[in-house]
This record gives C-alpha cells, sequence and structure tokens, in this order.
C-alpha cells in the first residue's frame, strides 16, 4: 500500500466519521455554504411609524424588534416607487420602473391591463437560478397575470399567493365604504388564491391568508435546506380590506390595522425560526422592507409614516421612505444606520452574494449593500430619484432633498410644479416643514446636474400599465 493511499484511506474514514456524527446530532450543512440564502418579506402599504423599532406606540411587533436588534436597521431606506406594481418590478429587477415600463397614469396593474412585467426583465429568480438556487416567490404578486409576466415565467419555481391586490375583483353590490371598513364583508372580494398559477380557492378566505402563506414559506425552507435558495415573500397585509386570524383578531390597540400588522410581525418570527431549526440562519440574508407608505385616506385603517410627510401614492418622504432591515446572524453587525439605500439594491446585493456578475448590457440602479452591511463601511453618495409614475417629482443628493413637483398621494389634487424647486435637509427637517432653497442655490445646482446627467441616460420601456 503506497502512502498516498494510506492517506486517502484515512481521510475517507475521518470524514465519513465526521458525517455520521453530524448526522447523529441533527446537523444540517447546505449543499454548497458559499452560496448564501435569500430571503426577502415584502410587507403591503406598511407604514414607516407602524413597527416598534421605527416608533410605533401602539402596535406590537416584538420579532421584528428582535431582527432588528439582531440585524442592521435602515433610518433612511426607500421603495422605488410610491405604490405597489412599480415598486415590486423594481425590488425583483433593481431597475427603476420608467426603464421597463412598469408604471405611469394608472398607476397599477389591474385584472382587466393588458402589459406586466416583460419577459426580457430579468429578475432576481432569473439571475439566481443560473447559480442553482431553488427559487419561490409566496404572496401578492401584481407583476401581471398573462403568459411571459407570471411567477412560474419569471424565474420562479414554485408560486403560491394572490395575483395582484386583494382589493380587486370586488363584488358590484359593496356598500360604500366597504374597502376601507374595519369590518369589511368576508365575502366581498372574487380573489382567487393560486398555486404555480392554478387556482386553489376563489374567493380565497382572507382571514387565512397570513397563515397559509407563513405555512408555504416554512415548508419550503425545510425542504430546500441543503441547497441555496431564493424566498420572496410579498405579503398581501396591510392593504385593505384589512383581515386578521382569530388568534389576533381584536388584540391590537390599532384596530385592524394594527391585528394584520401584528400577524404580520408573527409570520417574520417564525420565517426566522425555521431557519434557526434548520441550522442555516448563519447563512441566510433577510431583508424585510415595504412596498410603499401608508394608505393614509384609509384613516385608522391606513397605518402612520410617522414624522414623515404625507403617504402612499406621494413622492413626499411618507409615500417612498420605509422600514429596511437587514438580518444575518454573525454576518451583519448588529446596529443603526442613516445610509441612503433602497429597494433597487437588493438585486445586485444578492447577485454579489451568490457569487454572480451583473448580467451585462443592463442599466441597473441599484448597488451592492455588502460593504455597509457586512464590513460597516460607508456607501459612495449617490442621487436617488422619486418618480410617481413616469414623472420625476423629486431627487435626494445626501441630505438635501428637492422637489421639482409635488402632488398628494390620493384625493384628486393636481401636481403643483415649483420654480425654483422647493429643497429640504432630510437631517434637519424630515418632515419637509421649511424650505431653504434660497439660502443654498449651490445645492440646488448639485442636485440638478444629477437630475440632467440621469435624463439624458434613461430610455422609457414600452408602457405596460395600460
Amino acid at each position: 500500500m503506497s502512502p498516498g493511499h494510506h492517506f486517502t484511506s484515512a481521510t475517507s474514514r475521518l470524514t465519513l466519521f465526521l458525517w455520521s456524527f453530524c448526522v447523529l446530532c441533527g446537523a444540517s450543512f447546505a449543499a454548497d455554504s458559499s452560496k448564501p440564502n435569500i430571503v426577502v418579506i415584502f410587507a403591503d402599504d406598511l407604514g414607516y411609524g407602524d413597527l416598534g423599532c421605527y416608533g410605533s406606540p401602539t402596535i406590537r411587533t416584538p420579532h421584528l424588534d428582535q431582527m432588528a436588534a439582531e440585524g442592521l436597521r435602515f433610518t433612511d431606506f426607500y421603495s422605488a416607487a410610491e405604490v405597489c406594481t412599480p415598486s415590486r418590478a423594481a425590488l425583483l429587477t433593481g431597475r427603476l420602473p420608467i426603464r421597463s415600463g412598469m408604471c405611469g397614469a394608472r398607476r397599477v396593474l389591474f385584472p382587466n391591463s393588458k402589459g406586466g412585467l416583460p419577459p426580457a426583465e430579468i429578475t432576481i429568480a432569473e439571475a439566481l437560478k443560473e447559480k442553482g438556487y431553488a427559487t419561490a416567490q409566496i404572496g401578492k404578486w401584481h407583476l401581471g397575470i398573462h403568459p411571459g409576466s407570471r411567477p412560474l415565467d419569471q424565474g420562479f419555481d414554485q408560486s403560491f399567493g394572490l395575483p395582484y391586490s386583494n382589493d380587486m375583483d370586488a363584488r358590484t353590490d359593496l356598500p360604500k365604504g366597504s374597502t376601507g371598513s374595519p369590518n369589511p364583508p368576508l365575502d366581498g372580494w372574487n380573489v382567487a388564491l393560486l398555486r404555480n398559477g392554478e387556482i386553489v380557492e376563489q374567493p380565497v378566505n382572507q382571514t387565512t391568508l397570513t397563515r397559509r402563506y407563513t405555512e408555504e414559506a416554512v415548508k419550503f425552507i425545510t425542504e430546500k435546506k441543503n441547497t441555496p435558495f431564493f424566498l420572496y415573500m410579498p405579503h398581501t397585509f396591510p392593504h385593505v380590506p384589512l383581515f386578521a386570524s382569530q388568534d389576533f383578531k381584536g388584540k391590537s390597540r390599532a384596530g385592524i390595522y394594527g391585528d394584520a400588522v401584528e400577524e404580520l410581525d408573527w409570520s417574520v418570527g417564525q420565517v426566522l425560526g425555521a431557519l434557526r431549526r434548520e441550522g442555516i440562519a448563519e447563512n441566510t440574508l433577510v431583508f424585510f422592507s415595504s412596498d410603499n407608505g401608508p394608505w393614509l385616506i384609509m384613516g385608522d385603517q391606513g397605518g402612520s409614516a410617522g414624522l414623515l410627510k404625507d403617504g402612499k401614492g406621494s413622492t413626499w418622504e411618507g409615500g417612498m421612505r420605509v422600514p429596511g432591515i437587514a438580518w444575518m446572524p454573525s454576518r451583519i453587525k448588529p446596529g443603526v444606520t442613516s445610509q441612503l439605500a433602497n429597494a433597487m439594491d437588493v438585486f445586485p446585493t444578492a447577485l454579489a452574494l451568490a457569487g454572480a456578475s451583473l448580467p451585462k448590457d443592463v442599466v441597473f440602479d441599484g448597488v451592492d449593500l455588502s460593504p455597509l452591511l457586512f464590513e460597516s463601511r460607508p456607501l459612495p453618495e449617490r442621487p436617488f430619484f422619486y418618480y410617481r409614475g413616469d414623472q420625476l417629482f423629486a431627487c435626494r443628493l445626501g441630505e438635501w432633498k428637492a422637489h421639482f413637483q409635488t402632488q398628494t398621494g390620493y384625493g384628486g389634487s393636481k401636481p403643483e410644479r415649483h420654480e425654483p424647486e422647493l429643497l429640504f435637509h432630510l437631517g434637519r427637517d424630515p418632515s419637509e416643514k421649511r424650505n431653504v432653497a434660497a439660502a443654498h442655490p449651490e445645492v440646488l445646482a448639485r442636485i440638478q446636474e444629477a437630475v440632467k446627467a440621469h435624463q439624458s441616460k434613461v430610455i422609457p420601456g414600452h408602457p405596460q400599465l395600460q
């Protein structure tokens, strides 16, 4: 027997022993630990002020608060749009919605819309599948119901959830105000629950949605624990009409809105618990955020933007600044950051973790957050552009934000153009109350240059929201 053969045999026996020991101890290990799992949990219409860790005095969110305490909480995190269809398109593609055509005067996709996320767009799911990831979409889609735009067409191996918002497919005889009622009729909407494009239940019992999404997510994590996976979990709530299961209904000081958010918090706890239980928490990046700000015209059923101005539908801070929490035990140092980041950054961050290069010949608007997340290094200064539909309304650069036009989120007002622009210092005035444009013409000039450079390179995609 040669020395080399003896070494190989000894190594094999040691490997077998270690493997047996791990199995007996119940340990699990990923097929490729160099490729972390990615989980994105996306709330619907959750406001900046609706979580305990963001200042809510009435809504209890212990699991999200713990996630924030163990991870990195962003104070200046943004959705990429002021309403849900464009913001979801931006999250999954890393691109401003104007580039894909997923924005416009109609604002979101409706059941009778002819368009959807173009097949040519590359989603996080598609990019990660090429690196061997299992992919699942669990929750509200709202990016198209036609061939080419559906979850299984856009890189997901499996899907479970609603095709669009839970207030669509409403009964024609619904009493006025039912959608925003604290006690909406359970049979008021005919929206279907789909599994891989096939109807599971119609109309879906909306009181069961958060629980069923959570069960599906935990099942996916358990089944895919030994392979890298991407789980995209866009929740239905707290979009109106609001429902909660019997375990949560009537339990929150904040009414049915609080009930729905507290059940959402429970769901996050179940997902994080499953990752811990399967021994893969330290190899999983979890990102929690919201698709836009709170729907304030819904009153008590509309949530809160905290000290920020306005809400869903507007390009004031309350419409697009949202909670943002990144969690990866042992990898992300716990803390709070005021670094400017947004949902489009998830795409390049996920690909960087997976060891994948960004697709060539595609313009991306997000950046890789890895230096900030894992090394606590500041990000380079960059402008952030606030679009309402296909119109640029505002731009932020550093602590400064200039509004070129403003319009309340909902309520029938027309856009008001500003010449000169409004200017606010968001560090000193996050509520955007004190226009300081006259005192800082040099700041406006810098922002105008950034906008000019941006607009010179934007090629709008074919409009999809028709």
